[in-house]
């Protein structure tokens, strides 16, 4: 039986798209892919991409003049392009290529570290950021504070999976620097109120960075409507390839800032005494970049459009709805985060009784069934809730309501098999 819920795509057209969900393993099992949080699969349209780019165009950018050069260059900027319109950037030149999210928001670090004032981060200064945080947006902060002295804050997560703004007076100050939170949690799911973070920031003179990561995936993102500082998104989330990663930051502060790496292809001139830098985003690219990769991720960002984001998000709320309601109906089930799909992303962790989610994630897979299981680089919320770890179906544009109904019924063997 079809499952029908409003707002759904054409699966079925999707899916012939992804070449691997056909896949079959452990002996014949379908393959129900629900780790897209963790990293999605690429269309055929990606992986045509990426397979021509290094059959037909393969060569370093910027600096050579032979035929090869010129078309790689050309495509690795047309990239740029791309993704700044992607996410409504003012200018491609605010767009800057890293290798991962994790490298955005280090750079983010290294740079207010080293930078003079007003932006410089020292031991009079705090930082804030908040218990959902990935690690990734966590650790830098942390190193930063070490390194600089400056106190480090956060804000406390309530019993729903939701971030606790009542003190926000207390938490951003006039000695806040800088303020780093996550768009949607990768493990509790929840959209976090942005408006709200980044007024008290902006009352105070803090710079705001946002961790997108799991929101370019899967919500349409405008930079400017979120009036932050910098943000932060990688490829491998969102239908492009690994190793590619993306920091958009305002024009003036990219012009003010430090570089953090130094090498080839971001200077302007360099004598054996000193150096000077190439405006950005070339001030902040040193050494050879991930050429295929910003191809590919240019592909993935032609894809998502193609469908629409409005769509995938509409799609991504039906299957997180039903989802709940699924999961509610397990036994000795807890969802970690919130159980409405309002304001939430496409993550559920939960916890099944006293069962270790390491044990859930195993038997689910022998039943062909791909989950995250762990603290999922969030091990403070799984501090604050009490629990080791959690079990996490993620889902995506092609996720379907019958991949829901196989982790239900997965879930169920797994009740059974451990009695």
């Amino acid at each position: 039986m079809t499952i029908q819920l409003p707002g759904l795509l054409d699966t079925d057209a999707i899916r012939k798209d992804f070449p691997i969900l056909d896949r079959l393993v452990h002996d014949g099992k379908k393959l129900v892919y629900l780790d897209n949080a963790a990293t999605s699969q690429k269309p055929r349209q990606v992986l045509d991409v990426l397979a021509e780019h290094y059959e037909r165009h393969n060569a370093n950018v910027h600096r050579g003049v032979h035929v090869l050069a010129e078309e790689a260059t050309a495509l690795y900027e047309g990239a740029r392009d791309k993704i700044a319109a992607f996410v409504n950037a003012p200018s491609r030149d605010e767009v800057i290529f890293t290798k991962n999210a994790s490298e955005s928001l280090n750079l983010v670090a290294n740079m207010l570290a080293w930078a003079d004032e007003p932006y410089r981060v020292d031991h009079d200064t705090e930082i804030v950021i908040t218990e959902m945080e990935h690690h990734s947006n966590i650790v830098p902060w942390q190193l930063l504070a070490q390194r600089s002295g400056a106190k480090l804050k956060w804000f406390g997560l309530t019993d729903d999976g939701r971030l606790d703004l009542s003190n926000i007076e207390e938490i951003i100050t006039e000695k806040t620097k800088v303020v780093s939170f996550v768009l949607v949690s990768n493990i509790l799911g929840t959209v976090n109120p942005v408006e709200a973070i980044v007024r008290r920031a902006q009352e105070v003179g803090a710079l705001v960075v946002v961790d997108a990561s799991q929101a370019a995936p899967h919500m349409p993102l405008d930079v400017q409507a979120l009036q932050a500082d910098f943000v932060a998104f990688t490829g491998h989330k969102m239908c492009g390839p690994d190793g590619i990663g993306v920091l958009w930051g305002r024009q003036e502060l990219l012009e003010d800032l430090p570089p953090f790496l130094g090498g080839g292809e971001m200077i302007e001139t360099v004598s054996m005494h000193s150096s000077t830098y190439a405006p950005a985003p070339h001030k902040f690219e040193a050494g050879t970049p991930p050429i295929a990769q910003a191809v590919g991720l240019g592909a993935a960002v032609d894809y998502l459009t193609s469908i629409g984001m409005e769509n995938i998000a509409r799609h991504e709320h039906a299957i997180t709805e039903y989802a709940i309601q699924r999961l509610q109906e397990v036994p000795d089930l807890r969802i970690i985060g919130p159980t409405t799909a309002e304001d939430r992303g496409a993550a559920v962790s939960f916890t099944l009784g006293d069962i270790h989610p390491h044990d859930v994630g195993q038997v689910l897979d022998e039943q062909g069934i791909a989950v995250r299981v762990g603290h999922h680089c969030a091990r403070p919320v799984c501090l604050r809730y009490g629990i080791p770890a959690t079990t996490r179906a993620s889902f995506y544009l092609y996720s379907t309501p019958a991949e829901v109904d196989a982790l239900v019924e997965g879930l169920e063997y797994v009740r059974n098999f451990f009695g």
